[in-house]
This record gives structure tokens, sequence and C-alpha cells, in this order.
């Protein structure tokens, strides 16, 4: 048994010295592979982290909220900004595990800056307002104090500056900065509920967009529906659309390196036919050789998914603030290891040829 262990402990280093002496003695040809690998691996791991960054801008404040279930009108289709509750309404939903939301899309301006933002009215007494992060300042105390998005450029935004809101004639004076509010890739304004409905320019029968609860609501009320934490986050405006093209564009390139390593490897075999001949004449196994072949690919590979790995940590230090890139390396993880299985199944082409090998008839012709 232990014989066994050690012949095949031999056989494993030989091959790693013979792939490795390929490689070095044909530095340009697997120069290129490799270069092709750390592009296609950076492009897959900078596409990732666009797709996430997006993906918690267009979620991050409604993560914040904690929220499992979401109530509005039923004509507005999931989406909050298109939702008005009437007083009546929300008085039915209403408990101590609930929170009511003015939510509406605004332009907020600032001497001559305009941005846009989405306005959130919420009431101080309830879960959302009380579980608010704040990296400076304090909750709205005032009608005409607000809180924004810690992202905001503080050096136009600055605490204790007065911005417009909407349709809103009332300067709102700045007295705090929150954590991770963004909703719908745009800075959110907190603000007192009752200035929503003057922002938005509805009139006093409507109480806010939507009743969020930290537990799942029911509603018997026709005109209203519930959904889900999930549920409404796939309603928000873009949001599946953009899931969806940076998932394909992964996949895409994902596939795209399959052929391009296969391509690869298949022209390399068959350069080094003659080799192979003389080596299977020689007595040497196809096992072998197609292991040898498995071998150059995984260090390719491998090597590749590392460097690209590095060029995208080194590329998030050089990008702006104002592009929402988002590492996750678990993640990253599981798409190194896609692109690593992906690879290996590029090299089945070539083990094939190396299978099919017929020493006499490539010597001899």
């Amino acid at each position: 048994m232990y014989s066994k262990f050690v012949e095949l402990q031999q056989i494993q280093e030989e091959q790693m010295f013979l792939a490795i002496r390929e490689i070095k003695k044909e530095k340009l040809r697997y120069g290129l592979i490799l270069t092709v690998v750390v592009l296609i691996s950076y492009l897959i791991f900078i596409l990732s982290a666009l797709a996430l960054g997006l993906a918690t801008a267009n979620t991050a404040a409604v993560d914040s909220w904690q929220s499992k279930s979401f109530v509005m009108t039923k004509d507005a289709n999931g989406n909050a900004g298109q939702s008005l509750l009437t007083t009546k309404q929300v008085d039915q939903l209403s408990d101590d595990k609930t929170a009511t939301l003015g939510i509406t899309p605004v332009n907020m301006k600032i001497g001559g800056k305009r941005e846009s933002a989405q306005f959130v009215g919420m009431n101080n007494d309830e879960y959302i307002a009380k579980n608010l992060q704040l990296t400076k300042g304090h909750l709205p105390k005032a009608a005409n104090e607000v809180v924004l998005a810690d992202s905001v450029d503080k050096d136009i935004y600055g605490m204790g500056d007065k911005i417009s809101i909407g349709l809103s004639d009332t300067k709102y004076k700045i007295v705090g900065y929150a954590k991770n509010a963004t909703y719908n890739t745009a800075p959110v304004i907190y603000g007192a509920l009752a200035q929503w409905r003057v922002i938005k320019g509805v009139s006093d029968q409507f109480q806010g967009s939507v009743v969020t609860s930290k537990t799942s609501q029911s509603v018997d009320d026709k005109a209203l529906k519930t959904y889900s934490y999930q549920a409404f986050i796939n309603k928000l405006p873009g949001y599946t659309p953009q899931k969806a093209t940076f998932g394909l564009m992964i996949g895409f390139l994902i596939v795209i390196s399959l052929i391009v390593i296969t391509i690869f490897l298949y022209i390399l075999t068959v350069q080094k036919l003659p080799n192979l001949a003389v080596l299977r004449a020689q007595g040497i196994p196809n096992r072998f050789l197609a292991q040898n072949t498995l071998f150059e690919t995984f260090f390719i590979m491998a090597t590749g998914i590392v460097v690209g790995a590095v060029l995208s940590a080194l590329t998030e230090f050089g990008i702006p603030d104002s592009v929402p890139m988002a590492f996750d390396w678990g993640l990253m993880g599981l798409i190194a290891a896609g692109l690593m299985v992906t690879g290996l199944l590029g090299a089945i082409i070539p083990i094939r040829v190396i299978s099919k090998i017929d020493p006499v008839s490539v010597i001899g012709g």
C-alpha cells in the first residue's frame, strides 16, 4: 500500500516537472494563454463587483430597515413611489411592529447644484427611525430638518446647510448623515412623514406610501397588496433587468473562456504531437500525458485567476466613489472555482487527441 502511494507521488512529481519544463520552454505560447486567462478573470471579477455594487446601491436603505413585509396600494405595482395610502388604511395596518413611510423621488437643490434623490418620510417613534444608523448628527427633530445619505458630497451638502426638496417651498436644514442610505441607486433624504405630503404635492387625506413590518402582514382591503422583502426588491425600477444583464454578461464570459482555453490547448497539443508520439513510443502511457495536460491547465488557470483577483483588488482603490462597486470575496471564490472548472473542461478535447495518438503514423508521417 505504501509502495503504491510512493509510486503515485513520484508520477505526480514527474508530471509536474514535465508540465513546468514545457511552460518554461514555450514561454511566449503559454504566456499568451496566461494573459488571456488573466484578462478574462479580471473582467469577470470587475463585472461581478459592479453588479454587486449596483445591487447594493439599489437596496442598501431597504436592507437597513430590516423589514419583512411591505403593504402598498395594488395599482402601484410594487413601486412605493407610486403608492398613496389613505389615513384610514394606515390606521388599519399600524401596530407596534409597523412603520409608515412616505417615499417619493425628488430633486434636492442647494445653490446652483441639483441632484436626484429619494425622500423618505418617517415617524421618529417607529422602528425604522429608531434603528437608523447615523454617522454624524441626529435624527430630524423639527419639520424643516433632514438627514442625508452619508454617500453625498459633504463639501456641497454640509452639516447645517439648507436645501430645497421637491415641490416644497421650505428650506430644509441638514442635521445628520445616515449609513447605508441609498434607494434605487439614489441617495436617501430622511425627514418627517408630515413633510412627505408637502414635498410630493398630495392632499392631507394621504398618510404615506407604504406600511412596513418586522413580521408578515395580511390585508383584507382589496385595494392593497402585501409584498415580501424579496418581492419588494424585485419590483424596484431597473433592479431585475440590471441583475439579469450582468448575470448574462458573466455567463457569456465564462463560456468564452471555455472556448478560448480549449482552442489554445488544442493548438498546443497538435503542435506537440511529434514529441508526444516519441514519448508514447518510449512506453509513456496515455494517462500520464493526459494528466500532464490537466496539470498544465490547472497551473495556467490558477495563476491567471490569482493574478486577475489581485488586479481586481488593486482596481478597487482606483475607482472613484461615484462608481458603485462592491467586492464579496465569497462570491469571487465561487466565480474562481467556476472558472477553474471551465478551464479543466477545456482540456477535454486536447486529452481526446492525446488518447488517439499513434506513434507509428505520427513519426513515420
